[in-house]
């Protein structure tokens, strides 16, 4: 059974129940010149949501994730989104986190063509005498918007670190077009020379993970804060209408211009 203490139910009813139940993957890989690299997709243009965005491997939980988590969680309240972390990593990256033993290159291989071609993640981890190692994960936000006339995503975003002896990520070249490892702050440099967008989750993460000099420095930090669900709100200031979220969370920067805003 996992422990994480300071966590709150993410797999409890979400406040908005029309709200689509998704997870997402901050994996870090150590750099000995600089801070941690994270894995970093770049969405397909023609998506619906986020289309063009960097954004971290991930996407919606779905009914076999629930089924697995009653296998390999226990009373974890997270179970089911980390299992649809670990999935969507491997689908859109070709990389494998949270699984015992590490799969080889072929493994990893045989499994990710499977999940593409539809076929169940138990199953094809059974094939290859595969468990799942949920401990890898460690949760460390949950972003429920309230947009209006969008599609809503409860989504919870969990941490890792790189496991030894990895691949190389290898984009999905279906709903991505790119995956490439960039440090968090690059990443929002990117963004302000107009070079890349991020929407308004992934840039107040960002911008959280840039305080963090390591993989272990950003677990710590996010077992101490509480996962209490983060929801923007519009607020009127003397300059104009912000978006707003908490300021008790650890994001250095809690309120951007609206008219900057990319909210997906």
């Amino acid at each position: 059974m996992l422990n994480e203490t300071a966590a709150s139910p993410s797999d409890a009813p979400s406040a908005n129940p029309n709200a689509i139940p998704a997870a997402t993957l901050v994996l870090f890989r150590e750099s000995e010149t600089g801070p941690p690299e994270l894995l970093i997709v770049e969405r397909a243009r023609a998506m619906v949501f986020a289309g063009g965005a960097l954004v971290f491997p991930g996407g919606r939980v779905d009914p076999e994730d629930y089924a697995l988590a009653a296998i390999y969680a226990g009373d974890d309240a997270h179970g089911a989104a980390r299992i649809a972390a670990i999935r969507e990593t491997i689908e859109e990256a070709g990389i494998a986190v949270g699984l015992s033993p590490q799969p080889t290159i072929a493994q990893l291989a045989t499994i990710r063509a499977g999940l593409h071609a539809g076929k169940p993640f138990g199953a094809l981890l059974h094939n290859h005498a595969l468990t799942l190692d949920l401990a890898a994960l460690v949760p460390f936000a949950r972003w429920l918007p309230a947009h209006a006339h969008m599609r809503i995503f409860d989504t919870v975003f969990f941490l890792a670190a790189l496991p030894a002896n990895a691949p190389e990520p290898i984009v999905d070249a279906t709903e991505n077009t790119r995956v490439f490892w960039m440090s968090a702050q690059n990443v929002i440099d990117e963004a302000d020379a107009g070079r890349a967008t991020i929407i308004f989750p992934t840039r107040r993460n960002l911008e959280r993970l840039a305080q963090f000099g390591s993989f272990a420095e950003a677990r710590d930090h996010a077992r101490a804060m509480p996962l209490r669900t983060v929801t923007p709100w519009t607020e009127e200031r003397g300059d104009g209408t912000y978006l707003c979220i908490p300021d008790d969370l650890g994001y250095p920067i809690t309120a951007e211009a609206m008219d900057s805003a990319m909210r997906g």
